[in-house]
């Protein structure tokens, strides 16, 4: 469980595909040095340490993982945002983020308002769906406020020590993100629809967010 309060930037540096993606990423140490087998959020996609020493740590990364989040996409090079794991007694800075990416979405503008920047990104007609104005979203696992909202699309307003303390500062329009919508808003949609009975797993009579839209109820 994590925050969404980034806590360094990391550097990829060398990614491995043979029998499946491990990526190395370095750090400024902790100081208190991570050890294996602990989650760290990377670009708010959750990863469990195989290898570390003070400055670099190693992580396989699941084929699933693959196919819903950016980290496929990364080079060495490439700048992410590091966070560990949430202790129990810490204070809960941002809001409740799982490191469970939901998908992605794409910068498409980036507007100053004084010393701020309003940040749009089309992220699909589920996703927003998962989202309510002034409620929490994830970026590139950075904890954020949605301030307007659409059908495919959402903004937030992000202030200068937030682009200079993660990689939202670095983003170009046509730029890809991972997202992640508040998990508390997502377990309440889950009681507005009904889930296919265990015993029929192949059957297509539920009823889910993609039907209600494709027939226009929400």
């Amino acid at each position: 469980m994590f925050t969404g309060l980034v806590e360094k930037i990391g550097t990829v540096k060398r990614i491995s595909r043979g029998r499946g993606l491990v990526i190395e990423f370095a750090f400024e140490p902790w100081r208190e040095p991570l050890v294996p087998g602990e989650s760290v959020a990377v670009n708010g996609t959750c990863l469990t340490v195989a290898r570390c020493d003070s400055t670099r740590f190693t992580a396989d990364v699941l084929r699933e993982t693959e196919r819903r989040t950016g980290l496929a996409e990364l080079k060495p090079g490439d700048k992410v945002n590091l966070e560990r794991a949430m202790k129990a007694n810490a204070r809960l800075g941002g809001h409740i983020v799982q490191g469970h990416v939901d998908g992605r979405g794409v910068l498409v503008s980036k507007t100053p308002k004084g010393r701020d920047f309003a940040l749009t990104f089309r992220c699909g007609r589920v996703l927003a769906c998962g989202c309510v104005e002034k409620g929490s979203i994830a970026v590139n696992g950075v904890s954020l406020t949605v301030s307007g909202l659409g059908d495919d699309w959402f903004r937030v307003d992000v202030i200068p020590t937030t682009l200079r303390e993660t990689n939202l500062g670095m983003l170009k329009v046509g730029d890809s993100v991972n997202l992640e919508t508040d998990v508390l808003g997502t377990y309440a949609r889950k009681g507005f629809v009904v889930d296919v009975e265990p015993s029929e797993p192949e059957t297509e009579s539920g009823l889910t967010m993609e039907k209600l839209i494709e027939n226009g109820f929400v």
